[in-house]
């Protein structure tokens, strides 16, 4: 069991930057595979971007890429999301997510593919 908390929401004007961050608890963050999803209200959760145990792989939606970058240290048990040229549409509640036992090099980009989940935290951007 692990458990994930986010920080670093907050609200920002459009062109703006924000970095969130995801702290997981337990000794074995380096097996896990982890996302970062967000949903807007009125709207389905999706993905936004993951990475790989190691960090050498990642994945973007395609409405981020190019913006957001995705991060993590695994000695600190901590990913990270930075988050540049912000939109009033980025706006949504951030949830990261872990996997277990991830196989090395892989990265999930679908909800299912998720053991465990933050309650998220709030990124609002105004225009």
């Amino acid at each position: 069991q692990v458990q994930l908390v986010e920080s670093g929401g907050g609200l920002v004007q459009a062109g703006g930057s924000l970095s969130v961050s995801c702290a997981a608890s337990g000794r074995t963050f380096s097996t896990y595979a982890m996302g970062w999803f967000r949903q807007a209200p009125g709207k389905e959760r999706e993905f936004v971007a993951c990475i790989s145990r190691s960090g050498g792989s990642t994945s973007y939606a395609e409405s981020v890429k190019g913006r957001f970058t995705i991060s993590r240290v695994n000695a600190k048990n901590t990913v990270f999301l930075q988050m540049n040229s912000l939109k009033p549409e980025d706006t949504a509640v951030y949830y990261c997510a872990a996997r277990n036992n991830a196989n090395m090099g892989s990265c999930y980009v679908t909800l299912n593919g998720y053991d465990y989940w933050g309650q998220g935290t709030q990124v609002s951007v105004s225009s």
